[in-house]
Parts: C-alpha cells; structure tokens; sequence
C-alpha cells in the first residue's frame, strides 16, 4: 500500500531534521553551548588563545578540540568572511525543547511568552531571545518557515540565551496561539495603529499568563494572525516618528508585562 503524500513528507523532514547540524562562533556562544548538558556537540574548533580562554567550558563540554593556526582558521570551519569568531567555533544539533504545552504550561519563570510572526532576521531574534532571558518569559514561539532558524548569528547575537532560553518553532502559528489561549492565556498583539494602549490591556488581562505577538519590521502582523490575538496593542509614542526595531518593541513589552502585579 502506498504511504500518503503527507506521511512521506513528515518522514523526510523528520529525517534532515536529524541530520541537520550548525556551527556555533565566537566565544560566549560557544563556551554557553559547551557548559550546556542538553547541546548534542559534535565538534570543536579553536586558536591557542581561544582553548586558554575556555580552558573550564572545554572541560564541561567533554569534546576534544581542533587546535589550529589563527591565519587558517577559515580553512577549517565552513563560516562566512564577515563572521567575528575570536577563533571558537563549534558544530552542534540543534536543540530540542520539547512541546509548546508543556513549556508554556509547566517552564521556568513567569507565565509569559513572545510570538514572533516571521520575524525572520537572526539579529533581531537573537535580541529578543536575550530579553526574554532577562525578564523571565517561558518560551519565544516562531513559525517554522518564514522565521530566524538556529544559526551561528543568531546565537552570536543572543550571547548564550539560546541556550538557556526555549526558542519552539512550530508548524502553525495559528495554531500555536489557539493552543496557549485553551491553556488560558491572554494574546496581545502589537500593532502601531492598535486604539488600545500595550499598558491597558495587560490591566485587562489582570493576572492572567500572558502572549506578546509581535510581526516583522514593515508588514507587521499577518491578518490571520491578527484575527486571532485576543486584543491589539501599542506602545505609545511621544512624537509622530511612532516606530520601533522589532527587538525594541519585545524588550519594552516583556518589561510591561513583567512588572505587573
């Protein structure tokens, strides 16, 4: 009997899920990846000067590393010309945090967390990963397609966040909401033109967990994913300029809704 279309499609892309790999760089990265037990690394590459100054990470990360010269340190690793790898630079898996329920539910820190609606620049989601770190949020949701995957960058920019931080990309963020809103949560979605302000509706929302949903830079939320926010937001502006970097805008609403009562 032949397997169904979709069947074989979930097959292959649980098969180069597995087989997917990253290079981590830059110091922080990789010594937070390295001291991090749940990281799958594979393999580790380093200056003489970088090995010294990870001397304790090299230890806890149990993997032996590639000592190489500085000026050939770009023959050895497969990362870009303007990639700043202060001569670290490790392969590992991607990690696996499990299942949006039971983080969002059960996680560590406040019941809070941060939609992304293909927000897709690593820079930027590095960012946000770190504040959501800082202020205590559960998990940073993404769709699969159409957002930042786990790369080099985006590590580099959220400075060990990604290893401490749930970053669950899923396969409909629709879907993704209507999940957290069965489990009580309350989605705020931030939008320029939203009447209601970002401090008025977590006083609606009062003590229940809150989903800041936030979309890229220029098209802002999708109408679906508009649709689908309990109430819509914004942030007020002192002048007509009325815009923020989407990170800016993550950082000061997770500030908002971490201060409450």
């Amino acid at each position: 009997m032949k397997k169904p279309s979709w069947v074989i499609d979930k097959e292959r892309a649980k098969r180069a899920a597995a087989a997917e790999t990253l290079w981590l760089f830059g110091l922080h990265a990789v010594r937070d990846a390295l001291m991090n037990p749940a990281r799958e690394k594979l393999r580790l590459v380093l200056t003489k000067n970088a090995s010294d100054k990870l001397g304790e990470a090299i230890a806890a990360g149990g993997l032996e590393p590639e000592i190489v010269d500085p000026r050939k340190f770009d023959t050895h690793v497969p990362l870009g010309p303007d990639q700043v790898h202060q001569g670290a630079a490790l392969e590992v898996k991607p990690l696996d945090w499990g299942k949006l329920g039971d983080v969002a539910l059960q996680g560590a820190g406040a019941p809070l967390v941060v939609l992304l609606d293909r927000v897709t620049d690593p820079h930027n989601v590095g960012a946000i990963l770190r504040s959501a770190e800082v202020f205590g949020a559960r998990a940073v949701v993404a769709p699969h397609r159409h957002s930042a995957p786990e790369t080099g960058a985006l590590a580099k920019t959220a400075s060990g966040a990604l290893e401490r931080q749930p970053y669950l990309r899923v396969v409909n963020l629709a879907d993704a909401m209507r999940e957290l809103q069965d489990m009580g949560y309350v989605l705020l979605g931030l939008a320029g033109e939203a009447e209601m302000s970002l401090a008025e509706g977590l006083a609606q929302a009062g003590t229940r967990p809150i989903g800041l949903v936030l979309g890229a830079e220029g098209p802002g939320l999708r109408e679906k994913t508009r649709e689908t926010c309990d109430m819509l937001v914004r942030i007020p502006f002192a002048t007509d300029f009325g815009s923020l970097n989407v990170s800016n805008a993550a950082a000061i609403s997770l500030y908002a809704a971490a201060q409450r009562a």
